[in-house]
């Protein structure tokens, strides 16, 4: 059993016994793992409060490889305090949380881990939660081996594109639109601008609505059709967004 601190974020907390939890933590060196927090329901607890779900902190655990590792103490990097009391955000963080760890159990990459940081970050700031989404799924698809093709024709390279197709792999050119949806020119130039954009260079972005539908609605066919991926909390997120309309 080996000693270290790594570097994560709490993902999901169960109760394990009457005083115990059992938490999942994506971490920075070796993805998502299992960790037993002894005694963290305990009032009295030294670690009741750094064993909360979307806590961001340096862990020093008795690491078990393959196993359930135990946890001896934490240091919080940031608790994302904003977040966790805004229901829109803590609805988009949790999909964010939930699609992460399915694209590590089929590709570990601690680049994954630090893009998760960089966008739950820019939503602790207050910057738009749904468009900081959009760009980390959009990223995500390199790492799950289902680039799309962003910047020609998906069929002929051309450069002049008129539409982006979810059945073509990506942006298509006059003559090879067929039954396609015509999007927005605008749509065609956020979704590549959301594609390369460093998350850490943010500050702002304002899109309309319109745009933000056509942005989504491409995403999530892209994913329906390549990635096999079915989250409980991208359903969630389309009940509110429903309900909020």
């Amino acid at each position: 059993m080996n000693i270290t601190t790594v570097q994560g974020i709490i993902i999901n907390e169960k109760p394990y016994s009457e005083t115990s939890k059992l938490l999942t933590i994506i971490t920075k060196e070796y993805g998502s793992i299992s960790v037993l927090a002894k005694g963290a329901k305990s009032i009295k607890s030294k670690i009741r409060t750094v064993t909360t779900r979307l806590t961001y902190a340096n862990f020093q655990i008795k690491y078990r490889e393959g196993k359930l590792s135990t946890l001896i103490c934490a240091d919080i990097i940031n608790p994302f305090n904003n977040i966790k009391s805004n229901l829109s955000k803590i609805s988009y963080c949790s999909y964010i949380l939930e699609l992460t760890n399915q694209v590590l159990k089929q590709n570990y990459n601690s680049k994954i881990f630090d893009l998760l940081v960089e966008a739950l970050l820019k939503i602790e700031e207050s910057i738009d939660e749904e468009l900081i989404t959009n760009i980390l799924e959009l990223k995500y698809l390199n790492y799950l081996g289902i680039n799309p093709n962003f910047d020609t024709c998906s069929i002929c390279n051309n450069s002049k594109v008129i539409t982006a197709s979810v059945e073509k792999g990506g942006f298509v050119c006059v003559s090879h639109v067929r039954n396609e949806r015509i999007l927005n020119p605008k749509t065609l130039k956020l979704l590549r601008m959301l594609y390369y954009i460093d998350i850490n260079k943010i500050t702002k972005i304002n899109i309309s609505n319109e745009i933000k539908v056509e942005i989504n609605e491409f995403i999530d066919e892209y994913y329906s059709k390549y990635t096999g991926l079915y989250l409980n909390t991208k359903q969630f997120l389309k009940k509110i967004k429903q309900i909020s309309l």
